[in-house]
């Protein structure tokens, strides 16, 4: 996170980019196979294991939003509205002075596992683990990533991956727990909410008024249409 906040300035990709760069392009199937294969197989494995983890998929506008932001060359994060498809999306950033197959940079974000105690955080105050957090959050189920060479940086391969819905942290137990595998497959293979609440509390609003109430209605869409579903 220092590195973000020090090399802050901006210098737009080179035009002709390094022999064997293109091989990292996200506009390969086979690039975006591998990104979301390598989420899949770290979310499936996270202990205690996961009940309510969802499968990873490709999103297309999510990469294009990735894109335009690694092009920009800054080393820091997008704002909240280039990280935007029909939710809001969390955003993990990796850069490096050589190229690293994406499959190294997944692993680099999931390493701060090391530094994350289930039900608790962090181990110690200042540890970084948002990007592992971001990572495994239980309902972010949709990834788009892309990398930059930025010839005038300390740091001249800027990855960008961003996740759909973002991690919001809450008080809770960071996913549901259950010793059944077969539970958990089932619904890891489960069709996740295609809607984002606005409210924290719309499990309540849902209670206490119900959704035919206007604002309940509006304002709590996932709570409200997807009952059956993960949210």
């Amino acid at each position: 996170f220092l590195v973000l906040q020090v090399l802050s300035y901006v210098s737009l990709p080179l035009l002709r980019e390094p022999e064997g760069f293109d091989a990292l392009s996200t506009s390969k199937a086979s690039q975006q196979k591998l990104i979301v294969d390598r989420h899949n197989t770290l979310r499936r494995g996270v202990k205690p294991t996961a009940s309510n983890m969802l499968k990873m998929e490709w999103c297309p506008p999510a990469a294009k939003n990735a894109q335009a932001w690694a092009n920009q060359c800054t080393l820091s994060h997008s704002p909240g509205y280039m990280r935007r498809t029909t939710v809001q999306c969390g955003e993990n950033l990796f850069m490096a002075s050589a190229p690293f197959p994406w499959s190294d940079v997944i692993d680099a974000w999931y390493n701060e596992k090391e530094d994350f105690k289930y039900g608790t955080g962090a181990k110690t105050q200042g540890a970084v683990i948002g990007h592992y957090t971001q990572l495994i959050w239980y309902n972010s189920y949709q990834i788009g990533c892309a990398v930059a060479y930025c010839s005038k940086n300390q740091f001249n391969y800027f990855y960008v991956c961003q996740y759909c819905p973002a991690y919001k942290y809450q008080s809770r137990t960071w996913f549901s727990i259950n010793i059944s595998w077969f539970y958990f497959y089932l619904l890891y293979l489960a069709n996740p909410c295609k809607y984002q609440d606005v409210f924290g509390n719309c499990r309540n609003l849902k209670t206490l008024f119900s959704c035919n109430n206007s604002l309940v209605k509006e304002k709590c869409p996932a709570t409200c249409r997807c009952t059956t579903k993960i949210i």
